[in-house]
């Protein structure tokens, strides 16, 4: 979020500090700070708001409130401190189909406002959060929204119809098929027209049945400002987050309303949002505020929470004394009731994040500088138990890498199997796996055209994970080992069972009763069953250090192999071969695997591998031939043959 530093001039006067020092405040004890620019007298400072605080800190006040309390100072303008209190006007009419959809609608008129364009110093403010001025009722409302965190809309009082004689508004939602006109995104820009699925949040015209925005998201171009405009309906409204959310990211149509309301802004901030923009647009367009009718169909209730001193310092590992405790939840604007055990709080009107004992420790932690938290390792305390599922997992994942394996971690989702997820991740991820051996067939088929890059003469592989299989119904959790081999890079091979039954053989001599075997090179074994039939361990083993391994930068190109078969006197070292093949097959040889050896009539073959691969290019045969042809003239000046 783009934030003025002039504007949170106008909540802290003097008492901000320079834009250095406020840029280290927040990166240390609130939000990362992206970066500032300079703009025509004003500094823009980029700050990365998290979704933990958005629901107060989308905004000037919120930002401004939050150096305050760093800075143990106080508001010099709060908007939210004095209580609204507005003239009710009964030519509207408000109905709200559900009220978990839309907690709050405020609705508000001013006549006699003249349009036009916004002063200089409003449209620089605008310039420096990257906006471009539009008019000044327009403007208007994207000063409120920025300043307070609270998106609004407007209409022409005129155009928008009446029924009985009320401008009548309905939230309801959507129906398939529904159509909406919707503002254009740029200023000069083309509407956009929408057709609706029907889980959307509109905001109606009760009189015509006809969609006038998209709740929360964005306005239609029904009731659209114009030059002539003079009298306007200000609409301030309250938002299901979820909801709005998941419209928006269904239309893709991401907006700074959006944005805000999709975080849970406070549904108490509609009256001083009004109260706001009726002072602006009195002092930048004129005109009169005739009133205002409120539908609050679910107040604001925050809940008390107890924040006990000893917990607080129990979680941060630290010493702070209750004074300091409690001048913290004074500066945040909460309000204490002492008790014995420490303060039952109720966090200030715009705080809905602050609703458990965790979330106030968070608030006295932060604030007194987590940089200043000393870390300690902790103690070592007993074993209280020993966890079998953990015991044995391990063991059989020592095993099978003393074997030769290499353990992989594949995706738990699919797009198709047993059990659907409510929330998915992705179109393509809507089902949990119910078996790992697909995941494991794509692993191994990956993999085996690395082999001779890897320098090895198989593939094997295994994982251990959980699946999740339907049963009566329910949705029953299962460990599972999978195991599998590759030989051939064409695919399964009979050598490849070899390969998986005789790391089960080892298993089975270690005391795992396994019945399965391999089925086209791999098994899946049920561990959940195994291990429930195995002895309980008394004690875990001593874990043995692993080698030091040093890790290098892989290429992205494909490698070129070539074979190289020659006779040699039975009692030539295989590392005497090697060694003339390294020193002349240049530096593009990335590997040198001895693959085939067999002794007959007094002479050995020796037959190597040889694997060329380059981190620039792909290479060709024509650059690889020289290489060969020189490892074929001097194989034969040591007096080898070539076969």
């Amino acid at each position: 979020m783009l934030i003025s530093y002039n504007w949170l001039k106008d909540y802290l006067g003097e008492g901000l500090p320079p834009v250095e020092e406020v840029v280290e405040l927040l990166t240390f004890h609130a939000f990362e700070i992206e970066g500032t620019e300079e703009i025509d007298g004003d500094t823009q400072i980029e700050v990365n708001v998290l979704p933990d605080r958005a629901s107060s800190c989308l905004s000037h006040r919120g930002i401004a409130l939050e150096l305050a309390v760093l800075l143990n100072k106080k508001m010099l303008d709060d908007p939210l401190k004095e209580e609204v209190k507005f003239p009710t006007y009964d030519g509207f009419y408000i109905e709200i189909e559900d009220k978990d959809d839309c907690s709050r609608f405020m609705l508000g008129l001013m006549e006699g406002v003249k349009v036009g364009p916004s002063p200089d110093w409003l449209k620089q403010r605008l310039e420096t959060l990257g906006q471009r001025s539009i008019n000044n009722i327009v403007d208007a409302t994207n000063y409120v929204m920025y300043g307070l965190g609270q998106p609004m809309h407007v209409y022409d009082a005129d155009i928008f119809s009446k029924k009985d004689g009320k401008w009548s508004f309905v939230v309801r939602k959507a129906k398939a098929n529904e159509i909406i006109t919707l503002l254009p995104e740029k200023a000069g820009g083309e509407d956009r027209e929408i057709e609706l699925k029907g889980t959307e949040l509109l905001v109606v015209n009760k009189e015509n049945n006809k969609a006038v925005a998209l709740a929360g998201i964005k306005g239609g171009t029904y009731a659209g400002l114009h030059k002539g405009t003079t009298n306007i309906i200000l609409e301030a409204a309250n938002f299901n987050s979820t909801l709005t959310r998941r419209t928006a990211r269904n239309l893709n149509i991401l907006t700074d309303a959006s944005k805000r309301f999709e975080n849970e802004v406070s549904n108490t901030l509609p009256p001083y949002t009004m109260r706001a923009i009726v002072k602006l647009i009195k002092e930048i367009a004129g005109g009169e505020f005739m009133g205002m009718a409120d539908k609050y169909l679910a107040p604001q209730v925050l809940p008390e929470v107890l924040v006990r001193p000893t917990r607080v310092n129990q979680v941060l590992g630290l010493s702070l004394e209750e004074s300091f405790m409690e001048n913290v939840l004074v500066r945040l604007g909460a309000k204490i009731d002492k008790k014995e055990k420490g303060w039952l709080v109720t966090a200030p009107k715009d705080r809905v994040d602050l609703v458990i004992e965790e979330n106030y420790i968070d608030e006295i932690g932060r604030i007194y500088g987590l940089a200043n938290i000393i870390s300690i390792a902790p103690e070592k305390l007993p074993l209280a138990e020993i966890n079998s599922n953990y015991y044995y997992s391990d063991k059989i994942r020592s095993i099978l890498v003393s074997l030769g394996f290499s353990e992989i971690i594949t995706t738990s989702f699919r797009d198709k199997d047993q059990i659907h997820l409510q929330n998915a991740l992705a179109s393509d991820k809507e089902y949990i796996r119910s078996s790992i051996l697909p995941e494991l067939e794509k692993a191994l088929s990956l993999n085996v055209q690395n082999i001779d890059v890897l320098g090895l003469r198989e593939v094997k592989l295994f994982e251990i994970g959980t699946v999740f299989i339907k049963d009566d119904g329910r949705a029953v959790e299962h460990t599972v080992l999978t195991i599998g081999g590759r030989i051939k890079k064409t695919g399964y091979s009979p050598k490849d069972d070899l390969i998986v039954n005789e790391a089960i053989k080892v298993l089975k001599e270690t005391g795992f009763v396994i019945e399965q075997s391999a089925k086209q090179g791999v098994c899946e074994i049920n561990l959940t069953e195994l291990i429930y039939n195995m002895p309980t361990p008394d004690k875990y083993e001593e874990s043995t250090p692993l080698p030091n391994i040093t890790y290098q930068t892989f290429s992205i190109y494909p490698a070129i192999v070539r074979d190289i078969a020659m006779w040699a006197p039975e009692d030539t070292a295989v590392e005497e071969i090697e060694k003339i093949l390294r020193e002349n097959v240049g530096e593009l040889c990335v590997r040198i695997t001895l693959f085939d050896e067999f002794t007959k009539d007094g002479r050995t073959s020796y037959a190597f591998r040889l694997v060329f691969q380059s981190h620039e290019k792909t290479l060709t045969d024509a650059e690889i031939d020289p290489y060969m042809d020189k490892i074929y003239k001097v194989v034969k000046e040591v007096g080898f043959e070539v076969r």
